[in-house]
C-alpha cells in the first residue's frame, strides 16, 4: 500500500548551477528535455504530492529561471553566491516551520517519480533521516553511502575526498533526501567547509544523523534513470532517449501501435482514442489528441491540435494549434497554421498552406496553393496554384468562399472579397470585387503574339 503523504511538506529543489560542462549561456535547468525546461520536470513531480509550498533555490541566470518557471505555488530564493548544497538549502529553510518536513530534489535531476518520493516522507514522518540511494556500476562521480559492519548509513564521503577503498563502494548518494525541518535547521548550522572543494555538503548532515542516533533510512529507486542528473549535452541527450522510450512504451501498452518506438518523440501531452497508427520520426508537441482510428504518416509534426476520428496525415505534414475533422486527409507535404479548421472529409493535399482558415466539410484544397485568413464554405474545390492574396502589406484581409463554389487552377482572389455559392471562378483568373452567386467569373487576359521574335543566346 502506497504510504500517505502528510500534509507540513516543503519541498525545496536546488536549481541555482550554471552548468560548465553545458557550454551554454541558458542556465542548465532550462534546458529542454522532452519539450519543456529540466527544472519543471521536478516542479511538476513536486506539486504531484501536494505539498504546501515548493522552494526553488536558483542563482546562475539570475531572474531568467524565476521568468521561465514562475507560476502560483512555487517561492524563489537566491543563492547569489553558490558554496555548495548545504548552503543552498540554508538559504530556504530560515522562513520553514520546525513542524515540517523537508524534500531535498534537484533541478537537474528531471526524471524522479513521485512513487519514488513518497516512501522517502513516510519515514520522514515516523522521525528518519531518508535518504535515496542506488547501486552503480561506474559509480566515479557520485558520493559514497558508508556504512558500519551492522550495515547502517553511517555518512557519506563525496568522490574528491574519498579513500581508495571508499571508491570501490557501489552504493551512491543521489542527494535526494527527507527530514524534518527542525533536525535539518540544526545541522544545517553545523556544516564546516573544509573539504577539497570547499564548499557546504549537505551531505554531511548524514554523519551528524549518526552520531546522534537518528535513524537514517535508504530507500531504492524503481530503476536507476530515475536518478539520473544532467551535466553535459551527452547526459541530456541520454536522457531525452529514456523519457521518449518511457513515453513510447506506455503509448504501447495503452493500444497506440508504434512502427519504430525508437523513432517517435513526445514533448507536451498526448490523448489517443483506439486503434490510432503512428509512423516513425512523428513528433508531438504541446497538447495533441487523436480519435480513433487516426493514422499519422512518416515525419509529421503535430503541435497543440486535435485530429478526429479516420484522419489520415499523410508524410511530411505540420499542423499547428488547428482541428481536423473527421475522416479528413491532409498532404502530404501540408501545413496547416494556428487558428484553422479542417472539416470533416476535407482534403488538404500536396505543398497545401492553410492559415487562419476555415475549410469546409468535403470541401478539397489539393495541390500548391495557400489558403489564408479565408472561410471556405462546403464541397468547394480549389484548384491548383489559387492563393488568396490576404495581405496588403499593412493589415490582413478577408475571403469568403461560399458552399459549391468551384475555382479552377492559377486563381489569385484579392481580399477582401467573396465568392458567392454554387459560383464558378475560371482557371487563371484574379478576382478584386465579389462575385455572385451562381455566375461563371473569367478574367483571362488575351497574350499578344509577336512574330519573328529569338530568344536571347548566351556570350560564349
Amino acid at each position: 500500500m502506497t504510504p500517505s503523504v502528510p500534509a507540513a511538506v516543503e519541498v525545496v529543489i536546488l536549481a541555482a548551477g550554471k552548468g560548465t560542462r553545458m557550454h551554454s549561456d541558458i542556465p542548465k535547468v532550462l534546458h529542454p528535455l522532452a519539450g519543456i525546461p529540466l527544472a519543471q520536470h521536478v516542479i511538476l513531480t513536486a506539486r504531484a504530492l501536494e505539498p504546501h509550498r515548493v522552494w526553488v533555490v536558483y542563482g546562475y541566470g539570475g531572474e531568467l529561471l524565476p521568468a521561465t518557471l514562475g507560476g502560483p505555488g512555487i517561492d524563489w530564493v537566491l543563492q547569489a553566491e553558490q558554496r555548495g548544497t548545504g548552503h543552498a538549502v540554508r538559504q530556504a529553510i530560515s522562513a520553514i516551520a520546525p513542524d515540517s518536513l523537508v524534500l531535498v530534489l534537484y533541478g537537474d535531476v528531471p526524471l524522479i517519480r513521485a512513487d519514488t518520493l513518497r516512501p522517502l516522507l513516510s519515514a520522514a514522518e515516523q522521525g528518519a533521516l531518508a535518504l535515496l540511494t542506488v547501486e552503480l556500476d561506474e559509480p566515479s562521480g557520485y558520493g559514497r553511502i558508508l556504512r558500519n559492519r551492522n550495515g547502517a548509513v553511517t555518512g557519506v564521503v563525496e568522490q574528491k575526498d574519498a579513500t581508495s577503498e571508499q571508491l570501490r563502494i557501489r552504493e551512491i548518494n543521489t542527494g535526494i533526501l527527507a527530514v524534518g525541518a527542525a533536525r535539518l535547521k540544526q545541522w544545517l548550522a553545523g556544516l564546516k567547509a573544509d573539504n577539497a572543494q570547499g564548499e557546504y555538503y549537505l551531505t554531511d548532515i548524514v554523519a551528524m544523523a549518526a552520531a546522534e542516533g537518528v535513524r537514517i533510512v535508504a530507500e531504492r529507486p524503481h530503476a536507476a534513470w530515475e536518478v539520473m542528473g544532467v551535466n553535459s549535452k551527452a547526459q541530456l541527450a541520454e536522457l531525452e532517449r529514456i523519457m521518449q522510450r518511457n513515453r513510447a512504451f506506455d503509448l504501447l501498452e495503452r493500444g497506440v501501435t508504434l512502427m519504430d518506438p525508437a523513432r517517435f518523440d513526445l514533448r507536451g501531452t498526448l490523448t489517443v482514442g483506439r486503434d490510432v497508427v503512428i509512423d516513425v520520426n512523428v513528433v508531438i508537441e504541446g497538447q495533441v489528441t487523436l480519435g480513433d482510428r487516426v493514422r499519422i504518416g512518416a515525419n509529421n509534426v503535430l503541435r497543440d491540435c486535435a485530429i478526429d476520428a479516420d484522419t489520415i496525415l499523410h508524410p511530411n505534414c505540420v499542423i499547428e494549434d488547428s482541428t481536423i475533422g473527421e475522416a479528413a486527409r491532409i498532404g502530404p507535404f501540408a501545413r496547416v497554421r494556428p487558428g484553422s479548421r479542417i472539416a470533416a472529409h476535407a482534403h488538404v493535399g500536396n505543398f497545401v498552406e492553410i492559415k487562419k482558415s476555415e475549410v469546409g466539410e468535403g470541401s478539397k484544397v489539393n495541390h500548391l496553393s495557400y489558403i489564408g485568413d479565408s472561410t471556405v464554405g462546403r464541397h468547394v474545390n480549389i484548384g491548383a496554384g489559387t492563393i488568396t492574396a490576404n495581405y496588403d502589406g499593412a493589415n490582413k484581409h478577408r475571403t469568403v468562399i461560399g458552399d459549391n463554389v468551384s475555382i479552377g487552377s492559377d486563381c489569385t482572389l484579392v481580399a477582401p472579397v467573396s465568392i458567392g455559392a454554387g459560383a464558378t471562378v475560371g482557371a487563371n483568373t484574379t478576382i478584386t470585387e465579389d462575385v455572385p452567386p451562381g455566375v461563371l467569373a473569367v478574367g483571362r487576359v488575351r497574350p499578344k503574339i509577336i512574330e519573328g521574335w529569338k530568344r536571347p543566346v548566351k556570350k560564349p
